[in-house]
């Protein structure tokens, strides 16, 4: 373990999240002229609220992980530019998408836009599977990187359930960066993005006074994807599925059972699991509460695989997260 690293994340956790509470202090009340999210009948709040805070919530992370990048002062440390720019584009489609909604297509289009660059940007010497065409490997990560990017902005609809399940994985990610098992660069991002959400999250505690908007869950999708792909080309694939593997499972299932029903699965809806937990009985603070609580159990595991590195376990451990987080949908869909 690299003490300095440590220290490294600590500081750019630090710095976004100081960048980060300042940033919404200061632009939450132009938010709440230009872009105020109304009630309807898909919402989890009740009072008009206005959404944007990922407007600091990005920026935080970038300027801390860039100047902490730099500060390293190493030869092997350069910062991310490609994965910087897609997530700037990403931030402002997502934000041209919280004033005025963009039709399905175009939206989608411009999302895979970003994710290809993130993607395309990996050196052509870290492959999931060598053994197989490079061509259809990208290909079949763009689509996974465009569901991932879609399904964080999805679960993004209760108040500090992005940080439930966002800085669980970025301590982990930051942890496993400090131990050597990825490169420095996404650790270091990590971090950032962990002390920005940490910064937002005094303002988005039940009831929350702002939220992320799309122009803060896509580039948060994003960041969180390429990390866990660095995780995974890394060697890491066990980690890299534990990790997030609360969110892929209910945003997933809940995708797969509307399209079953024949239902617009492409349109705003209350049916993920944590949704309908708050329709049955569970607090919001409850609901947050478990999932964080079910992340860090997740992450433990993530650490399980590493340190052990044997397929064996791996598959044990990808079998026991798995049961955890059925069981915590199943939990969420019964009334208390």
């Amino acid at each position: 373990m690299s003490a300095s690293e440590i220290l490294l994340s600590l500081i750019a956790a630090v710095l976004a999240a100081s960048i980060s509470a300042v940033l919404i202090q200061a632009t939450r009340p132009l938010l709440l002229r230009v872009a105020l999210a109304k009630p309807n009948a898909r919402s989890s709040h009740r009072i008009p609220t206005p959404q944007g805070a990922g407007i600091a919530v990005t920026a935080a992370t970038l300027l801390a992980g860039g100047i902490v990048i730099v500060l390293a002062g190493s030869q092997d440390l350069t910062i991310p530019f490609i994965v910087f720019a897609a997530c700037l584009f990403i931030a402002v489609v997502g934000f041209a998408d919280d004033i005025r909604s963009l039709p399905v297509v175009p939206r989608l289009l411009l999302q895979a836009a970003a994710v290809a660059a993130v993607v395309f940007s990996a050196p052509d010497g870290l492959r999931l599977v060598p053994a197989g065409p490079v061509w259809l490997e990208r290909g079949l990560l763009l689509i996974a990187g465009l569901w991932f990017v879609n399904l964080v902005n999805f679960m993004d609809g209760l108040d500090l359930m992005t940080a439930a399940e966002a800085v669980p994985i970025t301590v982990a990610i930051a942890l496993l960066g400090s131990f050597g098992y990825l490169p420095a660069a996404p650790a270091l991002v990590a971090a950032a993005l962990c002390g920005a959400l940490l910064g937002f999250a005094p303002f988005n505690r039940p009831v929350a006074r702002i939220f992320l908007g799309d122009v803060g869950s896509l580039p948060i999708g994003l960041l969180l994807g390429w990390c866990l792909l660095e995780l995974a080309l890394h060697r890491q694939f066990a980690a890299a599925l534990l990790l997030p593997l609360y969110y892929l499972t209910d945003a997933t299932v809940t995708l797969f059972r509307r399209m079953a029903r024949r239902e617009p699965f492409w349109a705003a809806h209350r049916s993920h699991f944590y949704q309908r937990a708050t329709d049955n009985g569970f607090t919001v603070w409850r609901v947050v509460g478990e999932v964080f609580a079910l992340n860090a159990v997740l992450a433990l595991l993530a650490f399980a695989s590493v340190a052990l590195n044997s397929l064996t376990a791996d598959i044990a451990l990808l079998l026991t997260g798995a049961l955890a987080v059925a069981w915590q949908l199943r939990r969420f869909s019964r009334p208390l």
